[in-house]
């Protein structure tokens, strides 16, 4: 979805209501693509390790940070310090293998899981006994339930989406439309109910989808607190076409996984069996204790000082591994060097006495890739009361350009419209006024299955009722790897985005009133 005018806006255009702040530009105008070159070669040095939250790498990035702060003039808040800390829970998969006769298969390499945040949960388990659950689907259309008495203590083998005949139809839904069965949390969840302890999920690419995850599951998860209560998670195993194969192969059925799969959908009928198998599965966890760091630059406004814009950016990325650095130039450096010049920006504008009606809050967090960790806790324990908080402006990610476009005159905006149809009108009118780049919207789209509203920081606003504007250039193919580095970034894309954050910024910090929130939440 492009760039679209709501009629109030083309109405507000036709009759000049908008105008452009000749102080907006003159500060807008210090934000510089030497400027944001400079921060970020820090921020994605070597030096500092990928800036993974709880390591000397994101310590030494707060201090940069602070550092930042004093030398353009923002004081240390409350307590005479720049950071709030937090403390973290860290779990990491020590080992985690599944063995068939003499193989052994490896996490990460052969098959997925997804640790439990908080808890240390091992499991050693022998298996006897396999019950093929075709699609694990249990509804009045289609039953994979319906030769099957009792799971308790089984381990159960499901197939990932739905069955469909050759036009497409779906047996469940009868139609082109999926049902809500295509959710593997439903069905994994299903499974339990009935009293199955451990499940293998078959998605014939699940290894290559989830390779980008791959540093981030073997080095650790991470939670608040610890989760206190008994695991009661049960075991998911996410396997691809090749262990699958041999799950089924290595069973008594001796059968064909691919020719089940085709019977099942040619014939929409469901085909469970229980069969003998043979494998151990082993896991060992560690857990320790960490702490993260927000820094907080708090710029006091005058007359509405009491209201207050906060603007975000994670400076955490994903650490090192195997000796190898995560640099994180755009995930999210680009994000905290744009934010680290609105900074600035608004500072000078202050000591000139045109500093922001509103006070604002430049929060870069840390945490974010262990679970939106930092905004999450300040969101909780909010420094400056939420009901005072009008808006937060997110960048997570400005500085490359995705194969979805040709040039860097772009970025996608996620969130604008969900709370505040005036916060969305706000956004379109400074890119309009100033800037005049793409505004792309395909993944502010509810259906879009990136679900990237709630996967950056913005989101621990939002779900308190406060309206968002999530600024992102979307994903690439070095997303998480070591090769995100800074001879990659397109810097004038940077500026060019950093200066539509800060005209927006500038608009909500000195309108008269507060973005109106006209729309009900949605949140998860």
């Amino acid at each position: 979805m492009k760039k679209t005018f709501s009629l109030l806006a083309a109405i507000a255009l036709a009759f000049n209501v908008y105008a452009q702040d000749s102080l907006a530009v003159k500060y807008a105008s210090t934000i510089t693509v030497e400027d944001l070159e400079k921060y970020l070669t820090v921020l994605a040095s070597d030096d500092f390790e990928g800036r993974e939250t709880g390591y000397q790498g994101q310590k030494m990035a707060a201090e940069y940070l602070a550092n930042h702060f004093e030398s353009i003039g923002i004081p240390p808040y409350i307590d005479k310090t720049y950071y709030q800390d937090f403390g973290l829970s860290v779990v990491k998969v020590e080992k985690a293998e599944l063995t068939i006769g003499e193989k052994k298969y490896a996490f990460t390499e052969d098959f997925y899981f997804f640790p439990d945040f908080g808890k240390a949960s091992s499991a050693d388990i022998k298996i006897n006994e396999l019950v093929f659950l075709g699609y694990g689907i249990e509804s009045e259309n289609y039953n994979d339930y319906e030769d099957i008495d009792d799971l308790s203590g089984k381990t159960v083998f499901i197939i990932g989406g739905e069955p469909k005949n050759k036009k497409g139809e779906y047996y469940v839904s009868k139609s082109t439309e999926k049902s809500e069965w295509s959710s593997v949390k439903k069905k994994v969840a299903h499974a339990k109910e009935k009293g199955a302890t451990t499940v293998i999920v078959y998605d014939e690419d699940v290894v290559t989808k989830l390779s980008g995850f791959k540093h981030y599951l073997l080095k650790e998860t991470a939670t608040l607190k610890e989760v206190e209560e008994e695991n009661k998670k049960i075991n998911t195993l996410y396997v691809d076409k090749s262990l699958a194969d041999a799950i089924i192969e290595s069973s008594s059925s001796k059968k064909n996984l691919e020719k089940l799969i085709s019977k099942i959908n040619k014939k929409g009928k469901p085909r469970s069996e229980q069969f003998e198998f043979k494998a151990s599965y082993v896991r060992k966890m560690s857990l320790k204790r960490q702490s993260g760091e927000n820094v907080l630059g708090y710029i006091e406004g005058t007359d509405l000082k009491d209201e207050l814009l906060i603007i975000t950016a994670h400076y955490d990325h994903i650490g090192m591994h195997d000796g190898e650095v995560f640099n994180g130039a755009d995930d999210d450096g680009s994000g905290t060097s744009a934010i680290m010049e609105i900074a600035q920006a608004f500072m000078e504008a202050k000591a000139e006495g045109n500093g922001p009606r509103r006070s604002i809050l430049i929060m870069p967090v840390s945490g974010e890739e262990k679970g939106l960790l930092g905004s999450s806790f300040y969101s909780d324990n909010p420094v400056y009361p939420l009901e005072n908080t009008v808006a937060n402006l997110n960048i997570d990610m400005i500085g490359r350009i995705d194969d979805r476009h040709d040039d860097g005159n772009y970025v996608y905006l996620i969130g604008s419209d969900k709370l505040s149809s005036e916060l969305h009108l706000i956004s379109e009118n400074a890119n309009d006024m100033y800037i005049g780049t793409e505004l792309d919207y395909t993944y502010n789209d509810p259906k879009d299955p990136n679900r990237y509203y709630y996967r950056s920081d913005h989101y621990n606003f939002a779900k308190h009722g406060i309206p968002v504007i999530f600024y992102f250039n979307g994903t690439h193919d070095d997303y998480h790897k070591a090769s995100d580095t800074i001879e990659k970034i397109d810097f004038d894309k940077m500026e060019r985005i950093t200066r539509l954050v800060f005209y927006t910024a500038w608009d909500i910090a000195n309108r008269d009133k507060r973005p109106v929130v006209d729309k009900e939440n949605d949140f998860e």
